[in-house]
């Protein structure tokens, strides 16, 4: 379990498809590296991946077909920054909310503009999952756990303070660009618990 603020960031090295087809290598680069064995988990831009092998600064990570599908991680590129974030301790804080490391989808930055010292990113909202936003409530960008700022018909905004720019890879993303997505954790458990004519009503 995470909880969507970033530790760190890493630079990706190479994303390569292995000899057996569907499966892939990425390798990343992060001072993080030290504090990790292999087997662990580490979130990358949101996604649960495994430690395969440690190498120094330079870790690497084994994938799988329906990994790239779901997210953005193959729009990675060499010197590519991605976010990371270890699991909470059992006796950690929350200083996010809920984050599981499955994303859910990967959906298109509509707009990055500066306001002041604050940037306003809009977002692409896949009909499927719009039912899952709220105003004012959380969603996991790219792994950070941020706040729904305004909710629109098929997209939504949020305001990124200085510290959450200068300490995640949002500073060096562009219009057009993918951005992973993990929506509430508890409004899917809520959704699954209603009754089926009620979750039909919803769609």
């Amino acid at each position: 379990m995470f909880t969507g603020i970033v530790e760190a960031t890493g630079r990706v090295e190479r994303l390569v498809e292995t000899a057996v087809a569907g499966s892939f290598h990425l390798l990343l680069e992060t001072p993080l590296a030290a504090a990790l064995k292999i087997g662990d988990s580490l979130a990358i831009n949101g996604c649960c991946l495994t430690v395969a092998e440690l190498r120094g600064e330079m870790i690497r990570f084994d994938l799988l077909t329906e990994t790239l599908r779901r997210t953005n991680l193959e729009d990675l590129r060499p010197g590519s920054l991605a976010n990371l974030e270890r699991p909470m301790a059992a006796d950690g804080r929350f200083g996010g909310h809920l984050v599981q490391g499955h994303v859910d989808t990967a959906a298109e930055i509509l707009a990055i503009e500066a306001a002041g010292r604050d940037h306003r990113i809009e977002i692409s909202l896949p009909a499927a999952f719009a039912r899952y936003l709220v105003f004012k409530g959380s969603i996991a960008v790219n792994g950070i756990s941020l706040t729904v700022a305004e909710l629109l018909e098929s997209s939504f905004v949020l305001w990124i303070i200085p510290h959450t720019w200068e300490v995640t890879n949002l500073r060096g993303l562009e219009p057009g660009e993918r951005v992973n997505l993990e929506f509430d954790l508890v409004a899917k458990y809520v959704e699954r618990m209603m009754p089926e004519s009620l979750q039909a009503s919803q769609r």
